[in-house]
């Protein structure tokens, strides 16, 4: 049976991925994206987004995707800081709420994917704020999960290695078996099977959970004698 469900971040990369996986389904997707003059962070767009895609088919899943990719340096200006992590973890504060009430109001189980990144264990370095916020969201699923869990709403996490995209530059493109142990970055499509998979009944037991899709980043530790 088809159901709706409703993506933050939607319009391109690895939302854009998510989105084409669960329509390709037969799913109704609503996508919350500042290309198309929306902010996920605003609670007013989010429920009119849960409205629309409820007109359509029961809304049974919401996945928090939308982030911001903006430095700043703590020792210089901590109100910058603050700013971006509150602009990072405010879109997935906000579509969780909106998705647990909705959830609620509709005596219906649910499922809530937020999308971290192997940062909230391993920052890079000049990251701290996308860090710092990815660390707040991973929080913010386990405890989502723990408060919610006896009204059959699940709450997981992925942790992203470094997925190629558009955005993505040479430099780091010249780089892709540095770091993870498949010797290669994620794509789109592989992190948007995830999704799909934590959004199914096919992981119904599956909540507070923080699921790597890194390609074994976050296991794998260079050797420092390869530098020399």
């Amino acid at each position: 049976m088809p159901s709706s469900f409703v993506v933050t971040g939607g319009a391109r990369g690895v939302g854009a991925a998510i989105v084409a996986e669960l329509r390709a389904a037969g799913h109704h997707v609503e996508v919350i994206d500042v290309l198309d003059g929306q902010d996920a962070g605003s609670l007013v767009d989010a429920r009119l987004a849960a409205e629309r895609a409820e007109a359509v088919a029961p809304l049974r899943g919401w996945v928090n995707n939308a982030a911001v990719f903006e430095d700043a340096l703590v020792h210089l200006d901590p109100s910058a800081v603050l700013d971006t992590i509150a602009r990072n973890l405010a879109p997935a504060v906000v579509g969780t709420s909106v998705a647990v009430s909705h959830f609620l109001a509709n005596s219906r189980p649910g499922s809530i994917v937020n999308v971290s990144s192997h940062q909230a264990q391993r920052p890079v370095a000049g990251a701290l704020p996308y860090a710092t916020a990815k660390a707040a969201i991973e929080g913010l699923t386990r405890a989502t999960a723990v408060d919610y869990g006896r009204d059959g709403i699940r709450a997981n996490a992925m942790a992203l290695g470094t997925i190629e995209t558009e955005r993505m530059s040479q430099q780091v493109r010249s780089s892709a078996g540095d770091y993870h142990a498949l010797g290669r970055f994620g794509t789109a499509s592989e992190v948007a099977s995830t999704v799909a998979w934590l959004l199914s009944d096919a992981s119904s037991f599956v909540t507070g959970a923080v699921i790597p899709v890194d390609g074994g980043r976050s296991s794998f530790g260079r050797d420092p004698e390869e530098r020399l």
